[in-house]
């Protein structure tokens, strides 16, 4: 069990930005589609750590492995805190990521504070319901007009000041020094002896009925 850990995402950019930073841990890293199909978690918590746990508790139970999950999200000073936990689909269910940024950029067209963190919470939750997270963050700005060809979601619209670039202009590689994800991640290696030795603990508790 300690050796095996699914990365609980259907997002393919997502899964790859977690496999190119966990790949040198001595794991078993698998996705969703290693897996038979099931429904997928329902996403309807107030905040990222409630979200993050729900997904990977959800996938935990349904194959009985530890599961990894992060969510992550943009929060925008000028819009109270927004688009948040909805940032996936804050153009509406199903919405495309241009039609996210889209919507961004017209509820802060007229806007000159444009300061903005995204939020990721990674959460590793094993069979038994037993979790651990971890909390990374990565401040910015909005800008108007999309910069960058990497990345993915808000990504080109977000500007690192440090950097002078977009989270789209920074490749891979060199993003996850940087990124609310990579921040995330850095912990949860840092401590990996210690999460190894967890779920070691773990598969010796009996999951709740």
């Amino acid at each position: 069990m300690e050796n095996v850990i699914v990365l609980a995402t259907g997002n393919r950019h997502k899964y790859a930005e977690l496999r190119q930073v966990l790949g040198n841990l001595p794991l078993a890293l698998r996705g969703l589609v290693d897996f038979a199909p099931v429904p997928e978690a329902v996403e309807d918590g107030v905040s990222f750590g409630e979200n993050a746990y729900k997904k990977a508790h959800h996938y935990a139970q349904a194959y009985n492995v530890p599961c990894l999950a992060d969510d992550t999200g943009l929060v925008v000073d000028a819009l109270g805190g927004k688009p948040g936990v909805h940032s996936a689909r804050y153009a509406g269910p199903g919405a495309t990521d241009r039609a996210n940024c889209e919507r961004l950029l017209r509820e802060l067209a007229d806007v000159d504070r444009r300061t903005a963190r995204f939020v990721c919470v990674l959460t590793l939750v094993a069979p038994n319901g037993a979790s651990l997270s971890w909390e990374g963050r990565c401040e910015g700005e909005i800008i108007t007009e999309w910069r960058g060809e990497h990345g993915f979601g808000y990504d080109p619209l977000f500007l690192v000041p440090q950097l002078n670039k977009t989270l789209a202009e920074i490749p891979l590689a060199e993003k996850e020094a940087y990124s609310h994800r990579g921040r995330a991640l850095a912990q949860f290696m840092g401590e990996f002896d210690r999460v190894r030795e967890w779920l070691r603990r773990q598969a010796t508790v009996r999951r709740a009925p």
